[in-house]
């Protein structure tokens, strides 16, 4: 098993990471929030400009880390190369992780 990206910060514990490999035109965003919301986590998941998936999400640690199992593996037709933590601050409000988790486009 991998170290764990999550991080618990004043407000809950965050995962805030961005996918690199093969990950967009493979149902990578759909396969994520359908995991997240099977997992009961608030956040949000979009592709970028440079062909990465990026994606914040909150929730009981545990099941950040069913999260991040299901995104080693991704869908199929993906093929994650890489997944790099993003450096951000706590969420301000719970608009930063909207509940349920959604696409953002």
């Amino acid at each position: 098993m991998t170290e764990s990206l999550g991080r618990i910060t004043p407000t809950g514990t965050i995962l805030h990471v961005v996918v690199h490999g093969r990950v967009q035109g493979v149902g990578f965003r759909w396969f994520v929030r359908t995991e997240a919301r099977r997992l009961g986590l608030a956040g949000w998941v979009r592709n970028l400009p440079d062909g990465t998936v990026e994606l914040r999400a909150s929730g009981i640690a545990q099941f950040l880390s069913g999260l991040e199992q299901a995104i080693q593996r991704g869908p199929e037709g993906a093929a994650v190369t890489r997944i790099t933590q993003v450096e951000a601050p706590a969420p301000d409000s719970r608009a930063d992780t909207p509940y349920p988790f959604i696409i953002l486009r």
